[in-house]
């Protein structure tokens, strides 16, 4: 139970970094395109945690650890699903308001316990309880009287199947890896994938050095440390769970917006909020698997 709870607030930590990030994003893509801005956050975050590897045991068994090929398996599966996640959602973003947008991102809560249908593994109610609870509230807190749909909204639908299979990946090769390895090959790969699309964006020197704020926030706390937390959080937790924790972003950036953006937030999104941290709650409560 204390591995869990520690868990928890690993993933909990990370969520409130996303959702700051949110903010950071929104800032930085106002000087340069989305695969840039993606291309560059993922390559800090990458350099950040190489330096940071050097400082974690001693070198002998740091230089093993690279050797690993379910490490670099691991690496190269988890960083294309986010590449193709995150670059959907750039993508989507063109055509579809901010609000839908996170909450049709967020719909991974609902695709990840598919898996244990699939599998023929039963989940807690109180964890199907959590999950239309945490839908309810997202939806409050999105996208309260939007109704059209647009061909973003397949693109996003894509996403968020993007970002349940990183979870998922995550959940099968997390236990055994080194996390601040596993998050550097995770970022490098989504760098690498991101920078061959940049080029089309035709970026710019100026326009990336006033960006430069966003860009490290995004980079070293969202990405570096976040995606490692994820990686730490997701070792002792049911991937469902985890997936509800990270809904948590949303919420998060609506109270970031508020905060640091003077943004309003409207009656329906306060429910939303109320909602979501609900639902996070309950999902912690013990509950015996049904055999």
């Amino acid at each position: 139970m204390k591995k869990q709870i520690k868990s928890s607030l690993f993933l909990l930590s990370g969520t409130v970094i996303w959702g700051a990030a949110f903010v950071a994003q929104r800032s930085g893509m106002a000087h340069i395109g989305p695969f840039t801005f993606q291309a560059i956050r993922c390559g800090l975050g990458c350099a950040f945690l190489l330096l940071l590897s050097l400082f974690t045991g001693n070198r002998q068994s740091a230089a093993a650890g690279w050797r690993s090929r379910q490490l670099w398996l691991a690496g190269i599966l988890c960083g294309s699903a986010l590449f193709v996640a995150a670059g959907l959602q750039q993508v989507g973003l063109q055509y579809t308001a901010a609000g839908k947008a996170g909450f049709l991102t967020a719909m991974y809560i609902v695709i990840v316990p598919l898996k244990d249908l699939f599998t023929r593994k039963r989940l807690p109610l109180t964890l199907w309880i959590s999950v239309a609870m945490s839908v309810g509230g997202l939806y409050l807190l999105s996208c309260v009287g939007i109704t059209e749909i647009n061909p973003g909204d397949l693109l996003l639908a894509g996403c968020s199947v993007a970002f349940a299979l990183q979870i998922l990946l995550i959940d099968r090769f997390a236990p055994g890896l080194d996390a601040i390895k596993f998050n550097a090959l995770q970022s490098g790969v989504c760098a690498a994938l991101s920078a061959v699309l940049m080029v089309f964006e035709s970026p710019t020197v100026s326009g990336i050095t006033a960006a430069w704020l966003p860009l490290c926030y995004a980079g070293v706390l969202s990405t570096g440390v976040a995606y490692t937390f994820q990686i730490i959080g997701q070792r002792n937790l049911h991937p469902a769970v985890a997936s509800l924790i990270m809904s948590m972003e949303s919420v998060f950036a609506a109270l970031s917006g508020w905060l640091l953006l003077r943004e309003q937030m409207s009656t329906p999104e306060l429910w939303g909020c109320a909602l979501v941290f609900g639902a996070v709650l309950l999902s912690q409560v013990p509950a015996k698997k049904i055999p």
